[in-house]
């Protein structure tokens, strides 16, 4: 889904105010749509709860219909990486469960995503992947200091994951993020430190580590959108839209 224009954009104050509100406003609608899930609920109607709290809050969907998106959250089970489309079926125990969701407020975009499985939980590495993704997110955000560079949070999230024992997803990145979803820099979830663009005051960025149980291909399923694991194995998802402050970073979507 990612398309970019070609300058890194900085928020003003004022940005990040819209930015901000737009971040609170996604994060009310993923808790609203996370405590819907059980056996039995369907992935269109968890995609509804989140539609209907954005727009309580006078705020815009920012996926729905992007790119041609036709929901407005992003619903993707087990082996299914990123993008999957909300419909008809009917979550089960042990599932996971990754929602990307969005919303847009005074021309301003947010972008941040969960994964979750579905009690009763099945004891198996799932649990375990679920963990290691949300952590791994948390250790990129401590590299979001003025002066360092993109590849300190790329290496933050390669170096822990596979120290985890768990692959990392290659083709699909964060990316920068503010008056479009989709900005540079571009923030790939494998690099070296100290390499990439610099990190400076008023950069707002989506850092979306996405990981496999298994090997790291991925193949695109037959509705063009989503993304599973070519081999099939279990797959987590966590993202966070962060501002880089002079304090140090700030979660907008925390």
């Amino acid at each position: 889904m990612a398309r970019r224009s070609d300058q890194i954009s900085l928020k003003s104050a004022a940005d990040l105010a819209l930015m901000r509100e737009a971040g609170q406003i996604t994060k009310q609608a993923l808790d609203a749509a996370f405590s819907a899930i059980e056996p039995g609920v369907t992935t269109r109607e968890i995609n509804a709860i989140a539609e209907r709290v954005i727009r309580s809050h006078g705020a815009k969907p920012a996926f729905l219909n992007l790119y041609g998106f036709p929901a407005t959250a992003c619903i993707s089970l087990n082996e299914e990486i990123v993008h999957g489309i909300p419909g008809k079926r009917k979550l089960k125990p042990g599932d996971l469960v990754s929602i990307d969701c969005g919303s847009i407020v005074g021309g301003f975009y947010s972008d941040t995503a969960r994964t979750v499985q579905v009690k009763p939980e099945v004891n198996d590495e799932r649990g375990r992947l679920v963990k290691v993704c949300k952590e791994a997110l948390k250790r990129a955000i401590t590299q979001c200091s003025v002066g360092n560079r993109i590849g300190d949070i790329s290496h933050a999230v390669e170096s822990y994951v596979r120290s985890q024992g768990f692959e990392l997803v290659k083709e699909y990145v964060g990316h920068g993020v503010g008056k479009q979803l989709h900005e540079p820099p571009s923030v790939p979830n494998i690099g070296r430190p100290g390499v990439g663009p610099k990190l400076v005051e008023g950069l707002t960025i989506a850092i979306e580590p996405m990981i496999m149980i298994g090997r790291p291909e991925t193949q695109l399923q037959g509705d063009q959108w989503t993304v599973s694991t070519a081999d099939g194995s279990l797959s987590a998802h966590f993202e966070h839209t962060v501002a880089i402050t002079a304090d140090g970073p700030e979660v907008l979507t925390g």
